[in-house]
């Protein structure tokens, strides 16, 4: 039988939850606006994808070097290969990357970038699509959700 502080215990961590509870419900029920930076517009790109609001992060490529080789997601790497390479996130996850008004979205497919102070790691396809040369930062937003498809 269960005592007063242990119903007590039980009790508070229920409602310790709710407000955990009540975010996860507010993110996954409100699509992205195109107004809060983040890409809701990725349902123009037929994606069905919602993204969080967008964040700015430092960045540098890579391939040169490496191409012929597999990437820690087990993709081979070519010169043409559109992805990117965190460091945590999933392999597979969608990002969506801005970089002067130029947008794209990709997957994480290896890791890096392993020198101290950038986020992410381009490949030599993603950095061609953005336009993108050497080191530096990069608006990013990656996929919560996949969106409800109307119709």
């Amino acid at each position: 039988m269960a005592t007063n502080a242990t119903r007590r215990r039980r009790t508070y961590g229920i409602f310790a939850a709710l407000p955990l509870i009540a975010t996860l419900l507010a993110l996954l029920a409100t699509p992205a606006e195109a107004g809060t930076g983040g890409a809701a517009s990725e349902a123009e790109a037929g994606t069905g994808l919602a993204f969080a609001p967008l964040r700015w992060a430092g960045a540098t490529w890579y391939g040169p070097g490496l191409y012929g080789r597999r990437t820690a997601c087990g993709m081979v790497l070519r010169p043409g290969t559109i992805g990117v390479a965190h460091r945590h996130l999933p392999c597979g996850t969608a990002v969506k990357l801005v970089y002067r008004g130029r947008a794209i979205v990709t997957r994480v497919i290896d890791r890096g970038p392993y020198p101290r102070g950038n986020a992410w790691d381009l490949t030599n396809g993603a950095r061609r699509a953005l336009r993108f040369e050497g080191s530096d930062r990069v608006g990013y937003a990656v996929a919560i959700h996949y969106a409800r498809r109307s119709g």
